[in-house]
């Protein structure tokens, strides 16, 4: 029984094996996932939830130390390391400045677009003409909402949904396709400020993680060839590992520009984001973050005196709540303790939801642009009647005598909006359903306003939110998922704060941050970086030991139940995740174990034309280059040769009619440069190839350009311990040699596709079930 009847229906393509599967002529390599990805005629291929079919490589990170690479090192002079360092920083500044003004652009966009639709509402309710506000209020979310599926459906479908598991996933190797893309980027920025003026119950902060990487990944390409912008100075950024700091940095930056949080943009790229961390990374990131925070600063200032829009302050400031007294006892204490495990409760029933919600979507989705519009317009029209009909099952309320502000308002966004209601009185759920999901989330957590929003409000609210949210994320627009949840979860925490306001003496805003902190725990699974935003946002410190107790709870409730949801999304999208600690099982089964064949390797100088058969018959991205006598005693490992660098060395044709090493021939005819990682899409094809058919017999020396020091495991190393190996050093290849001598010097090469649980239980079914 071959594999690919052992693992039925669902396959990937890592690309990186140096074995592999005979299937109709063509090499490929099997990896199971449980949805989302289908074998699609002889190629394996992987469906994303609102984006094309897709092939997976992974990134190499690890450095190739090769003759040309040490000869590069040894010729830097001082004052070449000195202008890389520099760069290192100067690309870091770039990306705060140009992250900055993209958040700041978003924000301003969003305020002006959606307070136009809101306005232009407000004024046909004033006169009474309440089908022709409906019509105007539902017409314009229609309109943004499809032409935010369209960007996305016809230029760039992988900017649908948050970015942050594509993101998660890049920083721990995984390289799928478009996913940090210009015109990805391009859909991101315009496609987020659509979507959430559009009126539906998602955030443009998720987004902003993703357009910080795509920000940074454009700056990191080194320059590009194509359009004649690469310069000397720039090729010490061609490589994936130098990207990949750039990328962290970004996306701590996108954390920041949303929350304007420059410390939980930090921790949040340490916690949830990066796969690989190291000190001078947490210098550099946290410059990237101070940029940011400088940038909007500066632009929160023009703000302030009202040249941002018609809401006056563009979205920028966060939500204080530094003005409500924070003092508590036990009655306290153990309402937020029964706050944190409910949150949990509702945080991991919010993971399944949105689960079992993807896996429907990606149906529909995969049948075209059409539908994915359709379905888009459809959430549109189910959420701008949800907005705009529940608003008339409130009772008006009298405007309290004591505020500072208009009440109702009318041409500002506000706690009092007038809707049908007579003068002097508002409408409480209109006030939460007819403002940005900003405005609301401002309005929940305002202090000491205990009575500003009934129960029975704040019960329909808290279900329209938390089901929309559900529904809308998977659809064909950038979406995020912190402010869904962030307002459903401060809904939520200012309910149970009316509930409780007989033995407790928090302020009922105070509840509603704690009540964001509880769903956000319990979605997504962070603590320290969750907790150091929401200080940041609220700006009330006093509050932080609560905050700490009630991620703690909400995240230990959740865990029972199921994983965070940027962990399930990353499943569900068939992104091959290596975790950072190994299945139990891993622990019974050794390297050896799960190493498929036939293993493809070289000779140290091999033929022309076998090494262009192997280029063309399989995907593989590394091949094992052996020496044998007489250049070596006894058949021995020489190291690792990647794929692409033996195309740019096939097409300079530095070969030989004879068995002999090339000499400094390949040292003085190639420079490092010339072996660099290419932008996406733009290194040299097998097809790119000129090769004579009498040059197919000559021979070609490997050594200058073979990785001599390749990362090996012996092959009777535990596989738990190898896979913990594995993603700490961000490797892509492992090479497993025999534990005996007088045998193959290399047994096979592990890759990413190895330590999946797909393609291990797949050849172990019932190594599951051993403790």
């Amino acid at each position: 029984m071959d594999r690919e009847n052992k693992v039925p229906n669902y396959n990937y393509n890592d690309n990186d094996e140096a074995h592999d599967i005979e299937s109709d002529g063509k090499d490929v390599d099997v990896y199971s996932e449980p949805l989302l990805v289908k074998r699609r005629n002889t190629t394996s291929q992987i469906a994303i939830v609102g984006a094309n079919v897709c092939p997976i490589e992974s990134l190499d990170y690890e450095i190739a130390e090769n003759e040309l690479f040490k000869q590069d090192w040894r010729s830097r002079k001082k004052i070449q390391i000195f202008q890389y360092l520099l760069l290192k920083w100067a690309f870091a500044l770039i990306v705060g400045l140009g992250t900055g003004l993209v958040g700041i652009f978003n924000n301003i966009a969003v305020e002006n677009i959606a307070g136009f639709k809101l306005l232009l509402t407000t004024k046909l309710m004033l006169r009474h003409k309440y089908y022709k506000a409906f019509v105007a209020y539902a017409g314009c979310n229609l309109g943004l909402a499809a032409a935010a599926a369209a960007l996305c459906a016809f230029i760039a479908p992988a900017a649908a949904g948050s970015g942050i598991p594509e993101v998660k996933a890049y920083l721990n190797g995984v390289d799928a396709h478009s996913i940090l893309a210009p015109s990805t980027l391009f859909v991101k920025i315009f496609g987020s400020v659509l979507g959430v003026s559009a009126g539906f119950v998602v955030g443009k902060e998720g987004p902003m993680v993703h357009t910080g990487a795509c920000i940074a990944s454009l700056i990191g390409q080194g320059g590009s060839r194509k359009y004649h912008l690469t310069w000397r100075w720039l090729r010490y950024f061609k490589n994936d590992r130098d990207r990949r700091d750039l990328i962290t940095c970004g996306a701590a930056a996108g954390v920041a520009a949303a929350f304007r949080a420059p410390v939980g943009g930090v921790l949040f790229a340490l916690e949830e984001a990066a796969s690989w961390w190291r000190s001078a990374l947490l210098w550099r990131t946290f410059f990237t973050t101070a940029i940011v925070a400088i940038v909007l600063r500066a632009f929160i200032q023009l703000c302030s005196t009202g040249s941002c829009g018609l809401f006056g302050e563009g979205g920028l400031i966060m939500y204080d709540v530094s003005a409500a007294k924070v003092t508590y006892s036990a009655p306290d204490i153990l309402a937020v303790i029964l706050l944190g495990t409910i949150g949990g409760i509702f945080g991991s029933l919010y993971n399944y939801l949105v689960d079992k919600v993807l896996r429907t979507y990606s149906i529909i989705n995969e049948r075209g642009a059409a539908f994915k519009i359709l379905l888009v317009i459809s959430i549109s029209l189910l959420t701008s009647i949800s907005s705009y009909g529940l608003p008339w099952l409130a009772t008006c309320i009298p405007c309290p005598t004591d505020v500072s502000v208009s009440c109702p308002n009318t041409d500002v966004s506000g706690n009092y909006k007038s809707f049908q209601c007579p003068s002097g009185h508002y409408n409480d759920l209109a006030s939460l359903f007819l403002n940005t999901n900003d405005d609301a989330i401002r309005n929940l957590l305002s202090t000491s306003t205990v009575k500003e929003f009934h129960i029975s409000s704040l019960f329909i609210f808290f279900g329209a939110v938390y089901c929309l949210g559900i529904i809308t994320y998977g659809i064909a627009v950038p979406s995020g998922l912190f402010i869904p949840v962030i307002l459903a979860g401060a809904c939520y925490g200012r309910l149970v704060g009316r509930l409780f306001t007989s033995i407790s003496k928090l302020d009922v805003g105070l509840f509603a941050v704690l009540g964001a902190a509880s769903f956000l725990g319990g979605t997504m699974r962070m603590t320290v970086s969750l907790c150091v935003i929401l200080l940041e946002l609220t700006n009330d410190l006093l509050l932080l030991p609560l905050v700490m107790l009630v991620l703690l709870i909400s995240k230990t409730v959740a865990d029972v139940f199921n994983k965070g949801v940027y962990d399930q999304i990353v499943k569900l999208k068939g992104l091959p995740y290596m975790e950072a600690h190994a299945e139990p099982y891993m622990k019974h089964l050794v390297a050896r174990d799960v190493v498929s064949g036939p293993l493809i390797t070289f000779s140290g100088i091999e033929k022309v034309g076998n090494i262009l058969h192997a280029l063309r018959t399989t995907g593989h991205n590394g091949f094992p280059v052996i020496d044998e006598p007489p250049f070596s005693d006894a058949p021995a490992l020489c190291g690792l040769v990647l794929r692409s660098h033996l195309l740019v060395l096939l097409k300079g044709k530095i070969f030989s009619r004879d068995m002999v090493p090339a000499g400094d021939e390949i040292l003085h005819r190639f420079a490092a440069f010339d072996f660099a990682k290419a932008g996406s899409g733009k290194g040299i094809k097998v097809e790119d190839l000129d090769i004579e058919q009498e040059e197919m017999d000559m021979y070609v020396d490997l050594h200058p350009i073979t990785n001599a020091s390749p990362y090996t495991v012996v092959e009777t190393m535990s596989l738990a311990k190898a896979a913990v190996l594995f993603r700490q050093l961000g490797l892509r290849h492992m090479c497993v040699v025999p534990k005996s001598q007088g045998r193959p010097p290399i047994v096979g090469i592990l890759t990413r596709h190895d330590f999946m649980p797909e393609h291990v239980l797949g050849l172990y079914p019932h190594i599951r079930l051993r403790k």
